[in-house]
């Protein structure tokens, strides 16, 4: 939307409101008095006015393009900006050269954005709800916009609310047995503690779990079969996750019993699984998480094989034949799958799909998995979460929904290649319904097998990695 005349006056004075007394002088809506109402002893008074609509705040976002740094931007360099523009990267504490300033005091809100997402130069000032998963968003003041707009410090009067915010984290293969199992049989959940405070901090927490809980029955891909002691669980729970998909081709690594304890075993402890199940009615059941009121739906679904595909009297995984390994793209699964989704979308606010597919040890996705992520969009899918190459693979947008192919190894004892020692997880913001915000944060797997942190050129090395076998707004 255009901003109405007078824009550049209100957001002046409103910065400088809050300059003098911080945002918590400005945190609650602004409501305009009514209209008093007119006496009967004057009966030839005109009617009074209509109340007028009560006033908000909402947050000024920063936006850059998808492939730029998350940084942090001063509240005194953020206000500069929004006053009077700059031609710097530099005025706002990053590298770049000369940087181009946008906003909707003279464009529209789409026309800024799509000004951000065609060049890395420049720097687009909107309202945050017209923001969108395709940009990245700065934060002001150690606040995020999207996150946190009460206590963010740039806010403008707005005729809309902020709608619930919802948080979701996603990662990516989480394998706690072999070399893993065995690396920490005294303190089982120790690879998951050095994210486990920043997982646990989202709404949902949702990874693929790539083994069983189980060992009842004979190893079915030798030394490649993973079963996890229970033990694993709480550290699980430490870590937030509400969710783990079970759609892959280990959690059927030690035969049928083992697959239907696993099942138990996580039922028991309150962990929802989804994409396996007793038979193929149980491995099609979506997952439904609600939030504060929102509800976020999961279907998942594996394409890689080993493990059975459900049937209607047999365990197994929810099962989308395709390349490179159970190929070619089964049509009948898919519309199977995707008429799961429109049933899905009809009952949540946001859907979810999470998928095993793809070739291992590349950044390149399949076409397939192109052509199976256009479906899922089409029939109502927000967001398409991958995994199984063990490497990251880039995201893209197939219609409004955003694809990510692979986020690479969370936990897992591959330590014989630089790439499956890298990963990314994701961090999601949600207002209401719409997925605002989509932030990947790397890491590198240690000696020990846990994922940890990391920043520098390691950190900007991975997510070149990242950006450059992305397609669209995400390409670098």
């Amino acid at each position: 939307m255009r901003a109405r005349a007078g824009s550049a006056a209100l957001v002046v004075a409103l910065l400088a409101g809050c300059q003098a007394s911080g945002p918590e002088s400005v945190k609650t809506p602004v409501s305009t008095p009514a209209a008093p109402r007119s006496s009967p002893s004057h009966p030839s008074r005109s009617p009074a006015a209509p109340t007028p609509a009560p006033q908000y705040l909402m947050p000024l976002a920063l936006v850059v393009h998808a492939t730029r740094p998350t940084a942090n931007v001063t509240v005194t360099d953020a206000r500069r900006v929004v006053a009077s523009g700059a031609v710097s990267w530099s005025a706002i504490g990053q590298s770049g050269g000369r940087m181009r300033v946008f906003s909707t005091e003279e464009r529209s809100a789409s026309d800024v954005l799509r000004a951000v997402r065609n060049n890395r130069d420049v720097l687009g000032i909107v309202p945050a709800d017209a923001v969108d998963p395709r940009v990245r968003v700065l934060t002001v003041g150690s606040r995020h916009p999207l996150r946190d707009p009460e206590h963010y410090p740039l806010r403008i009067h707005s005729e809309k609310p902020v709608p619930e915010i919802t948080t979701l984290a996603a990662v990516g293969d989480i394998m706690l047995g072999r070399r893993v199992g065995a690396r920490h049989q005294s303190d089982p959940g120790a690879p998951l503690r050095p994210f486990a405070k920043r997982l646990a901090a989202a709404e949902i927490t949702v990874g693929n779990f790539e083994s069983t809980l189980s060992r009842a029955g004979s190893p079915t891909q030798g030394g490649d079969s993973f079963a996890a002691s229970q033990l694993v669980i709480p550290g699980l729970r430490a870590a937030g996750f509400d969710l783990l998909s079970l759609a892959n081709n280990h959690v059927g690594d030690y035969g049928d019993r083992a697959l239907r304890q696993t099942l138990d075993r996580f039922a028991s402890k309150k962990i929802a699984t989804v994409g396996a199940g007793d038979d193929l009615a149980a491995a099609r059941r979506p997952i439904v998480i609600q939030r504060d009121g929102v509800r976020v739906g999961f279907i998942a679904v594996d394409s890689i094989g080993e493990t059975p595909a459900a049937t209607r009297n047999r365990a197994g995984t929810n099962r989308l034949n395709m390349p490179p390994r159970t190929g070619p793209l089964n049509r009948s699964a898919l519309r199977r799958i995707t008429s799961d989704i429109r049933a899905l979308n009809q009952r949540v606010d946001v859907v979810v799909v999470l998928t095993h597919w793809g070739t291992q040890y590349t950044h390149r996705p399949e076409p397939s998995q192109r052509a199976a992520a256009r479906a899922f969009a089409d029939a109502g899918a927000d967001l398409v979460i991958g995994g199984h190459p063990h490497w990251v693979q880039g995201l893209e947008m197939a219609d409004s929904a955003v694809v990510v192919h692979s986020l690479g190894n969370f936990v897992f004892d591959m330590d014989f290649q630089t790439k499956t020692r890298e990963g990314i997880f994701l961090e999601i913001v949600l207002w209401g319904d719409t997925v605002k915000a989509l932030e990947p944060v790397p890491y590198v797997i240690d000696n020990n097998f846990a994922p940890r942190p990391i920043g520098g050129d390691r950190a900007r090395g991975i997510l070149t990695d990242l950006w450059r076998s992305s397609r669209g707004p995400f390409a670098q």
